[in-house]
């Protein structure tokens, strides 16, 4: 709780380094050997502070994880060095760190492309001492689900199958579908699929699943690494027309603690291994089977021998 606190205080006076700090990213690299590692607290972010823990670990270094829900919070930690690696998501983080820097109406520079929002993510993140590792496979961003019977019926494999089919589709989602370009009104001009109404339940929330499930929905909005679609007789529809920003996970780091290139090895090595699926299966078991995310983490990482079995 201390911890926490501290966090509190600071992020209350933090508002990144000065302007005549800034571009410090650019001075020699950190390695401290005692790292602290930030978790937003829910299941997968989680999972991932914990396999960013073992992997630094098994490098020599030793760590310690962090939960702090809130990105207003844990961000200036990070700037501040209170906090030396968080999991992040691509798109996400570089609209945030855009808004905090140009204003909450700044345009958004998340792309559907990786290439671009690696470029603008890695843009805004030096500026505040912080460095960006390269993305992995696995990607965390809104996604669309049906039920399985429906697909079936219908022949939907993806987005543009829905667009063609014709159906009138009422989405459960939150309060914001009816206006995010991502949502409703993307779902209409990209795919051209009739959204008839907006079914205010929550993004992927479990009223919303079952809303879908008993038929007063047609589709949900959830995340493409949902471990919960099977418990509801759920499947994804791709997103075959990139309507979505490219949420892939990256690992942050602040640069003059962890920015060395120790640091960066151990968690590249997580990248072409950890798949959007496998990241929702690992979640499944957090959420559905009731395992310990440390329990489900090590595991993973023993089973891809990533890290030495005990």
């Amino acid at each position: 709780m201390t911890a926490v606190l501290a966090l509190l205080a600071l992020a209350g006076c933090a508002t990144g380094p000065s302007l005549e700090n800034q571009g410090e990213v650019t001075g020699s690299p950190g390695d401290s050997r005692h790292l602290t590692i930030g978790s937003a607290g829910f299941t997968e972010s989680d999972l991932l502070a914990q396999m960013y823990a073992l992997l630094l670990e098994e490098a020599g270094y030793s760590t310690k994880i962090l939960a702090v829900t809130n990105r207003e919070i844990y961000e200036p930690a990070l700037e501040n060095g209170q906090i030396d690696v968080v999991p992040e998501y691509a798109a996400t983080f570089a609209d945030w760190l855009n808004a905090k820097a140009n204003g909450p109406d700044a345009p958004t520079v998340g792309s559907p492309d990786l290439t671009t929002t690696m470029t603008a993510l890695r843009g805004l993140a030096a500026p505040r001492g912080l460095t960006v590792l390269d993305p992995g496979r696995a990607v965390d961003q809104n996604a669309f689900a049906v039920t399985r019977g429906y697909a079936a019926e219908h022949g939907l494999k993806t987005l543009s199958d829905l667009g063609a089919a014709k159906l009138p589709v009422r989405l459960a989602a939150g309060d914001e579908c009816v206006q995010r370009p991502y949502c409703a009104p993307g779902l209409r001009e990209t795919y051209g699929i009739d959204i008839t109404h907006v079914d205010p339940k929550g993004v992927g929330t479990t009223p919303a699943k079952q809303a879908v499930q008993s038929g007063q929905d047609q589709m949900v909005l959830t995340t493409s690494t949902d471990g919960t679609l099977d418990e509801f007789g759920l499947v994804l529809l791709a997103d075959d027309k990139d309507l979505q920003n490219a949420d892939h996970i990256v690992p942050v780091v602040n640069h003059s603690r962890a920015g060395s290139e120790g640091v960066t090895e151990a968690l590249d090595r997580l990248n072409t291994v950890l798949t959007t699926a496998d990241l929702a299966a690992l979640n499944e078991q957090v959420d559905s089977w009731r395992r310990l995310p440390e329990d489900v983490a090590r595991n993973y990482l023993q089973e891809k021998g990533l890290i030495r079995a005990e």
